[in-house]
């Protein structure tokens, strides 16, 4: 269990900005992990519903307190990174937008009647569709034929999944008809049948091998598989369910784009509708709801959209979602079952939150063993027991949330939850990191086991040193294994003095993923591993045996534990903020991190620093800069920089470290939006970030410029009512040399149309 999941939805309590602070910070850490399982991972840690919650809450809070808001908040971004280790990057020619959630038909209601609102006398039709519940995929065709096929990822760069995609028999190579434009990008969404994806499971079971918790899961691992050999062997199919690029459609609905596709041989479902009103809105989504099981792929909702394309760009889009659809969810099911025990995980932080483990049972594709429980005082509200029969509520695969006891069913050996006073992990004695505190935590900061392991996989993260092969796996078998006595990873101090010889005496207790709970062999034993070395018999090098091993085999070293070392090897010259996020220090996340880097371009500039000058930073302020000079006064967080110190690791950025260095663009906010020929958006917001810029994420009067390639939207638009000098894309190598000198030209363009060359 994670420690980040306790954040109160329901607190009404009003908050001072320290407070509205911690619990952005928590929201966005807890979300952040959450989509991370989900799309890096093909694994959901909470309900559609808990997630929704937690989006709602951090947008609240960050329109009470705008100045919390980051440019990579979630609330701001689409989806998880796409993962650059495995597939090459696509650059999307239109952003792969998300959508807007609604839980009842009066929400739906409300979205209908502010779009009419939007459009005034406008009339509109309705275009119908059902949410399957896959993966979205976007499809590029040049000339009637497929040339790439990318995952959504962050929304503006996904995952290159072509040659995987071609192994879908109901993708075509190439187009049917004639007419088709240049360029025209297809989404839509890949996934299983119902019956297809039992079949497999089937076939998997039948093989030994680990089935797949439910068809969402299956489509995501089936289509990112590194052999597409794998991929043909799965029953994948796909529907289409919008258009990406295609510059001056010649249609003039939605509706008529699918009977266009259609004829052109692409997927369309049969069950879209176009209809006129809201009631037949209403009757379209209580059908399709009671027949869902009917339908021959798994759905969580109904997806209502405008038809008439040209009222999309009249009624615009937000950061992450367009404003002419959304989508309605389903309620969550729900069944009985028996509430076997209470127990307790340790997050990164130290805090301890409860979770019930019940009788396995079979809800909305897959088998539940777990149900979150958030904390001791939640457990009371609910008022369970250990062994009542609960009602539990999920939809999809999800750790899902208990509700509440059966209490007519009670035969009187049921028992309360008593929180433990020590840690599970590492014997401290627990308490409340503040007086009035609901929550415990452990103390232990510096050495509980669970504590570590989190921190160490939080530093070795994307947002941390990306340092490959280090997950949770690794970070948990480094704290917590049978052997050796001591762990390789008693602190994150010694990650960077890890050697082989450290790793091959690691025997671990495997854990079910999805349950958390410990795995055994066939025989009813533990499963115990050695994650970092495989194992053979000395008179037969092909034996790979599954349990512990004896004195009949030696260890061979992996191809993972080589990997891993060489990945944390390069970690030492990670560029600074990389290196101050994975010091764990409190608020201090990548935003901050690259703050505090261009500003001071060395740790020990960061240290000398006093609260006044920290918190002058753009982006970071006084509650972060009290957590930096807390965070320098504790003595094994010392030991931390010192180890790392000796083992090689570079305390500051060489591209900054002379006082020389051009900042053309110290001060200035600049966005970037759309595609940017050669750049990642990551990589084209790094190059402003070079010289000083602030990468914004929204546009204002005060933004010193804009720019823009294919895919540019709202931001575009608002730029241009704002008079704010646009770039394009084409020019961005320019820009960067001459930043003033580009923003000069073309803000002199716009002024005088007349101008020789054309405006940029």
């Amino acid at each position: 269990m994670t420690d980040s999941s306790d954040v109160d939805l329901a607190a009404a309590v009003p908050l001072d900005h320290a407070q509205a602070a911690e619990q952005v910070r928590q929201l966005t850490d807890r979300i952040l992990e959450l989509r991370d399982a989900y799309y890096e991972r093909n694994t959901s840690l909470v309900s559609d519903e808990e997630y929704d919650d937690l989006q709602h809450r951090l947008a609240a809070l960050e329109r009470q307190y705008p100045d919390l808001q980051s440019q990579d908040s979630p609330t701001l971004t689409v989806g998880g990174a796409a993962d650059r280790s495995s597939f090459a990057p696509v650059t999307h020619a239109e952003r792969m937008l998300s959508l807007d959630d609604v839980f009842s038909i009066e929400e739906l209601d409300g979205w209908a009647l502010r779009t009419q609102r939007a459009l005034g006398d406008t009339h509109f039709h309705y275009l119908t569709e059902l949410k399957i519940d896959g993966l979205a995929i976007n499809l590029r065709y040049e000339h009637g034929r497929l040339v790439s096929a990318a995952t959504r990822g962050d929304g503006v760069v996904g995952e290159d999944v072509t040659e995987n995609v071609r192994t879908i028999s109901a993708v075509p190579f190439e187009l049917a008809g004639t007419g088709h434009p240049d360029v025209v990008e297809v989404r839509g969404e890949v996934f299983f049948n119902v019956a297809d994806f039992h079949a497999l499971n089937t076939r998997l079971a039948d093989a030994g091998r680990k089935t797949f918790a439910n068809p969402r899961n299956a489509a995501s691992g089936s289509l990112r598989q590194k052999d597409p050999r794998v991929t043909a062997e799965r029953p994948l199919t796909m529907l289409v369910h919008g258009l990406g690029a295609w510059p001056d459609a010649p249609v003039r609905r939605q509706s008529e784009i699918y009977q266009l596709f259609a004829e052109w041989g692409l997927p369309v479902s049969k069950h879209n509708r176009v209809l006129d009103s809201l009631e037949q809105v209403h009757a379209f989504i209580d059908r399709n709801g009671a027949e869902r099981a009917q339908i021959e792929h798994e759905i969580d909702g109904v997806v209502v959209k405008v038809d008439e394309l040209a009222l999309h760009s009249q009624l615009g889009a937000t950061s992450r979602a367009p404003r002419w659809a959304v989508a309605y969810k389903y309620p969550p099911e729900q069944v009985n079952t028996k509430l076997l025990d209470i127990r307790v995980g340790v997050g990164r932080t130290g805090r301890v939150t409860p979770y019930a483990v019940v009788e396995a049972v079979h809800v909305a594709g897959s088998t539940v063993r777990q149900a979150t429980l958030h904390n001791q005082e939640i457990v009371k509200a609910k008022g369970v027991l250990i062994g009542d029969t609960v009602v539990l509520r999920k939809a999809g695969d999800v750790i899902p949330e208990i509700l509440g006891p059966v209490t007519e069913l009670r035969d009187g050996t049921e028992r309360a939850f008593v929180m433990p006073e020590h840690c599970p992990e590492c014997g401290a004695r627990l308490a409340p990191s503040k007086p009035g505190e609901i929550d415990v935590r452990c103390p232990n900061t510096r050495s509980c086991p669970a504590q570590v392991a989190g921190r160490i996989e939080h530093l070795a993260s994307r947002a941390g040193l990306d340092i490959e092969g280090l997950g949770e796996v690794a970070a948990v078998a480094l704290t917590h294994p049978l052997a050796p006595a001591h762990p390789p990873l008693t602190t994150e101090a010694g990650l960077f003095d890890l050697q082989l010889a450290d790793l091959f005496p690691v025997r671990v207790q495997v854990t079910d993923p999805e349950t958390g709970l410990p795995k055994l062999t066939d025989e009813g034993e533990p499963d115990i591993r050695t994650p970092f070395r495989r194992l053979r018999r000395r008179d037969d090098p092909e034996h790979v045996p599954d349990g512990p091993f004896d004195g009949d085999e030696f260890a061979v070293p992996s191809e993972l534990a080589h990997k891993m070392l060489a990945n944390i090897e390069a970690a030492k010259t990670r560029p600074l903020w990389r290196l101050l996020v994975a010091l764990n220090i409190r608020h201090v996340g990548p935003v901050a991190a690259r703050s505090l880097a261009q500003a001071f371009r060395s740790l020990e500039a960061i240290r000398s620093a006093d609260v006044a000058q920290l918190a002058e930073v753009d982006g970071v302020g006084p509650v972060i800069a009290e957590a930096l000079i807390e965070w320098f006064t504790v003595d094994w967080h010392q030991e931390i920089i010192d180890r790392w110190t000796s083992a090689g690791v570079v305390w500051g950025d060489a591209e900054a470290a002379a006082d020389d260095v051009p900042k053309p663009l110290a001060g200035l906010s600049v966005v970037v939006t759309g595609t940017v020929p050669g750049h990642t958006r990551e990589s084209a917001q790094e190059a402003v970030i070079a010289l000083g810029a602030k990468a914004a994420s929204s546009v204002s009067k005060k933004t010193f410029a804009v720019v823009y390639g294919d895919g540019a939207g709202s931001k575009l638009a608002k730029a241009e009512q704002l008079g704010v000098p646009l770039v394009a894309a084409e020019r961005f190598a320019e820009f960067l040399a001459d930043p003033q000198g580009v923003v000069a030209q073309v803000a002199a363009q716009s002024a005088d149309p007349a101008a020789d060359g054309q405006q940029q």
